[in-house]
């Protein structure tokens, strides 16, 4: 159901007034007694208690944090520099959901798109749509053990006027040219930016490319932002975790766990091949470039000199597990890896002590 063009203009006005009122101070303490940099900012508190108790389930990396997380990218990815179609980060997703959400790509989407409904018509006065879907995945990340503490800014992003374009969202069954060209179409990404991107798939899973099999996680540790999925998806796939013959979907390494045909093509393909490896064992530089694509990817089709920035606001995320660190599956050695860096050796990988194992399916919410 789309919103009313006075409901978009109430939105717009709300969010410029706020960023244009802002002042820059060394410290501003706000009612609800935190300290940011920016008195806007203020606002967000009761915006991320509300969300974190009653979205994401008082602070989880559940169901609801992977699918918010899905929903910022297919948000904001919905603009073309060579059309001048797509509004970007613009809350078209919610605004015509009885639309966009049918769309091939975004299948599934409608669940997220109906739980954050509530939240984002209780708090219309402080974010847009757009807005909102954005400050929900950054904090949504920050739940998850190992995630870097995402950017957000606010305002700059007025409720979306028209639907985007179908066919603006890639499909996992893309080829890795026509990935590429649609990011660099967006908002001119390169290789290496899709790639740090993808390191969402960390904190994925699947529940429409096998209907059979929902909430099939992308690697073995889908409650953690770890570097897995890039090394799990570079084994040789030897099984499907439901049924064959799903579009998009290739031969896994581990029972119970989903390899998306786009993955496992951008870890062996040429362009991205290195990148892909390069994350496996610096997990440092897997926080710091995932962070850097996501900002780049929030801003699509921002008015920049209307935003204020409020990362501060976004919680620090806990840390890895002590006992966390890249590996390979159990019962597997290097050889089951099929290494695609012409220019840089595989990591010396060990594998987890014991049998092998399956993974379990993401719970839902």
């Amino acid at each position: 159901m789309a919103f009313t063009a006075v409901f978009h203009a109430l939105l717009t006005l709300s969010t410029i007034g706020l960023s244009k009122g802002a002042a820059v101070t060394s410290s501003v303490r706000c009612a609800t007694g935190q300290f940011v940099q920016h008195r806007a900012c203020c606002a967000l508190f009761p915006v991320l208690d509300d969300i974190q108790q009653n979205l994401f389930d008082g602070g989880e990396c559940g169901e609801e944090v992977h699918e918010s997380l899905r929903l910022t990218f297919h948000d904001a990815i919905t603009i073309s520099r060579s059309t001048g179609l797509g509004g970007g980060a613009d809350g078209s997703m919610f605004i015509f959901s009885d639309i966009e959400p049918n769309f091939h790509a975004n299948l599934g989407i409608d669940e997220i798109v109906e739980a954050q409904r509530p939240f984002i018509e209780r708090h219309n006065a402080t974010l847009t749509p757009g807005d909102f879907i954005q400050f929900a995945g950054a904090v949504g990340v920050s739940n998850c053990p190992g995630a870097p503490r995402l950017n957000f800014l606010l305002g700059g992003r007025p409720p979306a006027t028209v639907v985007p374009p179908d066919l603006l969202v890639p499909e996992p069954f893309d080829s890795v040219s026509k990935i590429l060209a649609r990011f660099h179409d967006a908002g001119g990404f390169t290789p290496a930016e899709v790639v740090a991107l993808l390191a969402s798939h960390t904190i994925a899973a699947a529940d429409l490319v096998d209907p059979s099999i929902p909430g099939t996680p992308f690697d073995s540790t889908p409650g953690i932002f770890d570097s897995q999925v890039f090394i799990e998806v570079q084994m040789r796939g030897t099984l499907f975790p439901g049924t064959a013959g799903n579009q998009g979907e290739v031969e896994s390494a581990i029972a119970g766990e989903l390899r998306l045909q786009s993955d496992s093509e951008l870890a062996r393909d040429s362009a991205t091949a290195c990148t892909w490896q390069s994350f496996m064992n610096d997990h440092t530089k897997l926080q710091n470039e995932f962070k850097a694509a996501m900002l780049k990817l929030s801003l699509l089709g921002a008015r920049r000199s209307e935003m204020v920035d409020c990362s501060d606001v976004i919680p620090v995320p806990p840390p890895l597990p002590a006992n966390a660190g890249p590996h390979l599956p159990p019962n597997t050695t290097l050889k089951d890896v099929e290494a695609a860096c012409a220019f840089t050796p595989f990591p010396a990988l060990t594998a987890l002590p014991g049998p092998a194992t399956s993974i379990s399916p993401v719970p839902p919410s």
